[in-house]
C-alpha cells in the first residue's frame, strides 16, 4: 500500500481543499457518532429513571440535531470524495492512453487490444475507490474508533478491558484475508481482460463468423471466458464475505462479556443503569467502524491489483526514443546504409542499400514475407534497425523527433482505417477540416463523386470501420486522406488492390502531377501499378535481389521475370 500511495500522491496533493472539506465531514460524522452514545446516559437516567420533564424536550431536539450533523457529515464527504476520485480517475486515464498511444509498435503489436481497453476501463475504474474514498473511510473509521474507545475508557476502564479484549482476535485473520483477496483481484482482472479481448474480437471480426456460421462456436468461447470469470469472482466473495459474519461472531462475544461484567456492577451499584447503556452503545458502535475498516482492507486489495497493473504500463520504457531535431524542411533524400532488422530471431531485413531522392517512384515488389512492409516500418520509424544507418536529408532518422518525420510521411496501409466521424473528418484527419482542400484530395482520389451522392455529402458520418461504404470507396478516402496531408513522402502499400483498372488509371493520372516534387513509394501486386515506376526494387528474404526499371528487370533478372507473370495474372 505504501509504494501506491507513494505513486499516487502526485495526484492526490493537487486536491487539498477537496481533503479538506472531506475532512470537515468526518470531523461532523464521528462527533455525531460519539454525540449517539454519550445521549443514552441522560436518556435513560434523567429522562426515564428520574422522570425529569424538561428531558421529554432536550433529548429529541439533541437526537434530531446529532443526526442532521451526521447527515451533513455524510454529504459533504461523500460529494468530496466522488469529486476528487472521477477526477484523478479521468487525469489518470488520458494519461495511460497517452502512454500506450505513444509507445513502440512493438508494444502495441504484441499486446491485445482488449487487455489494453481492460487497463483503461476496468482497471482504472477499480482504482478509484483507493484514490479518493480509501484514506477519508479509513481516517474516519479510525477516528470513530479511537474516539468511542477513549469514551468507554472513561466510563468504565475495567469493563472496555473486557470488551475490547477481543479486538487482537479479529486483526490475525484478518490480514491472512486480505493477501488471499490481492491474489484473486490479480486473477479476476486479468480474466477480465481475456472476455474484454474475446468481445473486442468478435464484434471486429462480425464478417468472418457471420460468413462461415460461427456464431454458436464463438459463443462458446466466450461462454469459457465468462464461467472462469465467474468463479474467480465467486472465489473472492467467498472469501470477502467472511469477513462480516467473523466479525459479527467475535463483537457478539466481547458484547456477552460487557452484559455479564456490566450486568453484575449495575446489580451491585457500582454503575447505573444510564451509564451502562451509554457504554454498551458506545461498544455496539466501536464494532461498526472495525468492520468498515476490514471491509475498507479487502476492497484496498482490489484496488491494489489493478494499480500494479496500471503503473506497469507507465513503467515501460520505450526502445524508440525521440531525437532533438524538429524535421521542418520537407524531405528531399532518404538512404539506407547496410540497414538489418530482425525481429527476434526472424531476419526481416538484411544489409539493404538503398538512395531515393525527391521526385523519384520507387516500387517495392517480392512475394509475402520479402520485407517491404518492413522497409516502410523503418521509414515511419516503427521500429530502428538493427544495424546499419537509415539518413533522412543527411542526418539520422534518430536525430529527429518521431512526430515532425511522420508529419512529413502520408501512409496508405493495407488496412484502410475509417474512423466514426464525418467523411471530411476523415479526410482531414488530424488537422483543421478546409473544405476546399477536401474537395481537392476527393476529386484527386476519384471520390468526389460518391461522395457528394451520400446524405450529408461530406458531411455524412461514417459508420464504424466505414461499414457504409464499399472496400474501392473505403481505399479513395484513404488516399485523399494521404493526399490531403499535404506530405513531401507518400507511401502507398496496396492502396488500389480493391479499386477497377479504370478508377485506378484515373487516380494514378491524378497522382502522377501531385507526385512530381515528392518521394513515392509504391508497394503492388498489380503490374500496372509499379510499371511506370523510376525503379522497381525487387525483394526476397529480407534482401534486394534486384533493381531497375520495368524493361531493365525483365530483361536481367529472373525473379522478377516470374513475378511479373505473377502481377500480370492479378491485372
Amino acid at each position: 500500500m505504501k509504494e501506491s500511495l507513494r505513486r499516487y500522491w502526485p495526484y492526490i496533493k493537487a486536491y487539498k481543499f477537496q481533503f479538506f472539506m472531506v475532512f470537515v465531514g468526518i470531523i461532523l460524522t464521528v462527533s455525531a457518532t460519539a454525540a449517539t452514545a454519550h445521549i443514552m446516559k441522560p436518556l435513560i437516567d434523567n429522562m426515564f429513571i428520574q422522570k425529569e420533564g424538561r428531558m421529554l424536550y432536550i433529548i429529541p431536539f439533541l437526537l434530531v440535531a446529532i443526526y442532521v450533523f451526521k447527515a451533513v457529515g455524510r454529504y459533504i464527504q461523500s460529494v468530496f470524495n466522488t469529486y476528487i476520485g472521477l477526477h484523478i480517475v479521468s487525469t489518470i486515464r488520458e494519461e495511460l492512453l497517452d502512454k500506450m498511444l505513444h509507445m513502440d509498435m512493438h508494444f502495441l503489436y504484441t499486446n491485445r487490444s482488449g487487455e489494453l481497453i481492460s487497463r483503461i476501463t476496468n482497471d482504472i475504474n477499480r482504482v478509484q475507490y483507493f484514490v479518493s474514498s480509501m484514506m477519508p473511510e479509513l481516517v474516519r473509521e479510525s477516528l470513530t474508533v479511537v474516539t468511542l474507545v477513549g469514551y468507554v475508557i472513561y466510563l468504565n476502564p475495567t469493563l472496555a478491558f473486557w470488551a475490547l479484549i477481543v479486538i487482537p482476535a479479529i486483526i490475525i485473520p484478518l490480514l491472512q484475508i486480505t493477501k488471499r483477496l490481492k491474489r484473486l483481484a490479480h486473477r479476476s482482472q486479468e480474466k477480465n481482460a481475456d472476455m474484454v479481448t474475446r468481445l473486442t474480437e468478435v464484434f471486429n471480426n462480425s464478417e468472418i463468423i457471420k460468413s462461415n456460421a460461427t456464431e454458436h462456436y464463438e459463443l462458446e468461447r466466450f461462454r469459457s471466458e465468462n464461467d472462469n470469470f465467474f468463479k474467480i469472482n465467486m472465489k473472492a466473495t467467498y472469501t470477502s464475505e467472511l469477513i462480516s459474519p467473523m466479525m459479527e461472531i467475535i463483537a457478539a462475544i466481547g458484547l456477552a462479556s460487557v452484559v455479564f461484567v456490566g450486568g453484575k456492577q449495575v446489580y451491585s451499584g457500582a454503575m447505573s443503569v444510564g451509564d451502562f447503556t451509554a457504554f454498551l452503545t458506545a461498544i455496539g458502535l466501536v464494532f461498526q467502524p472495525l468492520k468498515g475498516a476490514s471491509n475498507i482492507l479487502g476492497r484496498v486489495q482490489d484496488a491494489q491489483a489493478a494499480s500494479e497493473r496500471v503503473f506497469h504500463i507507465f513503467d515501460i520504457q520505450n526502445t524508440i526514443t525521440d531525437g532533438d531535431v524538429e524535421l521542418r524542411d520537407p524531405i528531399t533524400q532518404i538512404q539506407l546504409d547496410h540497414v538489418a532488422l530482425h525481429f527476434d530471431d526472424t531476419v526481416a531485413l538484411k544489409n539493404i542499400n538503398l538512395s531515393i531522392h525527391a521526385g523519384e517512384t520507387i516500387a517495392l515488389v517480392g512475394q509475402s514475407g520479402g520485407g517491404k512492409s518492413s522497409l516502410v516500418n523503418l521509414l515511419l520509424r516503427f521500429y530502428d534497425p538493427l544495424s546499419g544507418t537509415v539518413f533522412i536529408n543527411d542526418r539520422t532518422i534518430q536525430a529527429y523527433t518521431q512526430h515532425s518525420l511522420r508529419s512529413q510521411i502520408a501512409f496508405v496501409s493495407q488496412r484502410v482505417y475509417i474512423f466514426q466521424d464525418t467523411l471530411a473528418a476523415n479526410v482531414a484527419y488530424g488537422e483543421r477540416i478546409d473544405e476546399e482542400r477536401v474537395t481537392q484530395a476527393l476529386v484527386m482520389a476519384d471520390a468526389l463523386e460518391f461522395a457528394q451522392s451520400l446524405p450529408q455529402g461530406i458531411h455524412t458520418v461514417m459508420q464504424e470501420f466505414g461499414a457504409n461504404l464499399s472496400g474501392g470507396q473505403r481505399q479513395r478516402i484513404a488516399i485523399a486522406r494521404a493526399i490531403y496531408k499535404k506530405a513531401s513522402v507518400l507511401i502507398l502499400d496496396e492502396a488500389t488492390s480493391a479499386l477497377d483498372n479504370e478508377t485506378e488509371r484515373r487516380i494514378q493520372a491524378a497522382l502522377h502531377a501531385y507526385t512530381r516534387d515528392k518521394i513515392t513509394i509504391l508497394i503492388a501486386h498489380r503490374l500496372s501499378t509499379i510499371v511506370h515506376a523510376d525503379m522497381i526494387v525487387v525483394m526476397q528474404q529480407g534482401e534486394i535481389v534486384a533493381r531497375g526499371t520495368h524493361q531493365e528487370l525483365l530483361e536481367n533478372s529472373s525473379e522478377y521475370q516470374r513475378l511479373s507473370h505473377i502481377l500480370q495474372g492479378d491485372h
